[in-house]
């Protein structure tokens, strides 16, 4: 596995991305409609204080977890270094996180049986579809599909943005922000759009949407925004908190306390690919690449390798810890809803920190954790 230079700021946005998921699945607890403690195809908040906390820590802080962590992702890996073949670049990529990945899912549809917390049946039909998609326990393994859609795209784009001036990636970046309206216009106007029908699923912006726009604005940003620190804060501060506040606000605006409502109608502004999501993504990589110390602090740096390990196994800590919370009653949680949050978040955090330090101890860690 390639040695790769520590990028101070790079570490700081891994740490804060990896407790912002955790955040996000917190949050989750206090509008998911039955027992799950997770938000399914249906929702519903108990009340007011609900409903404007979830918006704020589930929206207006979390949603730029995941789009950070793509965007540090091809940060560091795009253009490619020289000399690197695609098969290289595919096995040292597969090495790091295919062996992690895979040993989580096998422990996702296995270790719940140990606290009743899945039936055999339903262990058997996971393990069965392991080659498909992610466990029933571990949704939030999603993300490594479209991370490894990424690693595959790499090799593909890279020379193209090793010779693309400016203004061409200018010019897709623009075709990738007119793709992001996608989502709302499904929802609001139409679900068949520029070209969508049963019998085709690629629309006139397939290839120009999805997080490969996150990987062109990373290049852009690194080698062709080059902006003082003054500017990057100013920037980076009004997109962040123009994104992150709409991001909030839309939550809160269709979670009407007390009634069922689908998921994807109260998040409807939620994707990870949406206009307000992508600016507060932008503002906070700017932010945080304003970040000028010269070495990364030891518990940070500690924090930032473990974190690949740290959010496939945090929902092994999380569930539970909200259990307790939680109660079995979202309108009267052991803290206040603003409280338990938070507090939810940072005892998972914890435990999965003591529990990667733990394990990478252990000969051959680097095949459990990818670090």
């Amino acid at each position: 596995m390639e040695k790769t230079e520590r990028v101070v700021f790079i570490d700081y946005i891994r740490v804060i991305a990896c407790f912002l998921v955790m955040l996000v699945h917190s949050s989750e607890n206090f509008y998911a409609a039955d027992s799950s403690g997770l938000a399914g195809s249906v929702s519903m908040l108990a009340n007011e204080s609900n409903r404007f906390w979830v918006a704020f820590y589930d929206g207006f802080l979390g949603r730029i977890s995941v789009p950070l962590f793509m965007i540090v992702s091809a940060f560091l890996l795009v253009p490619m270094k020289p000399g690197t073949s695609m098969p290289q670049f595919y096995r040292r990529r597969a090495v790091r996180i295919l062996p992690p990945f895979i040993i989580f899912m096998i422990l996702y549809s296995l270790l719940p049986l140990l606290w009743n917390g899945m039936t055999w049946e339903q262990s058997l039909n996971d393990l069965k579809h392991i080659a498909f998609n992610f466990p029933s326990m571990a949704g939030h393994l999603w993300f490594m599909y479209p991370l490894i859609s990424l690693y595959i795209i790499i090799p593909i784009v890279s020379p193209w943005l090793e010779q693309a001036s400016a203004r061409d990636e200018r010019i897709f970046l623009g075709f990738f922000v007119l793709s992001t309206l996608i989502p709302w216009i499904h929802i609001f106007v139409t679900d068949e759009l520029w070209g969508e029908c049963f019998w085709n699923r690629f629309s006139m912006l397939w290839y120009c949407s999805g997080y490969l726009g996150y990987l062109v604005l990373a290049h852009y940003i690194r080698y062709h925004i080059t902006w003082n620190r003054r500017k990057r804060i100013y920037v980076g501060a009004i997109a962040l908190l123009a994104g992150a506040t709409f991001t909030g606000w839309s939550f809160w605006w269709k979670g009407v306390p007390g009634q069922i409502i689908d998921t994807p109608l109260l998040e409807w502004s939620w994707e990870f690919c949406t206009p307000n999501v992508l600016c507060a993504s932008f503002g906070a990589f700017l932010l945080f690449s304003c970040i000028n110390k010269p070495k990364t602090p030891r518990l940070i740096a500690s924090v930032s390798k473990m974190s690949f390990g740290m959010y496939l196994m945090h929902m092994f800590f999380l569930a539970p810890i909200a259990s307790v919370f939680v109660a079995g009653d979202q309108a009267n949680p052991l803290l206040p809803v603003d409280l338990a949050i938070p507090c939810i978040a940072v005892a998972s955090f914890l435990c999965c920190v003591l529990t990667t330090k733990l394990l990478s101890l252990l000969p051959g860690s680097k095949w459990i954790l990818g670090c």
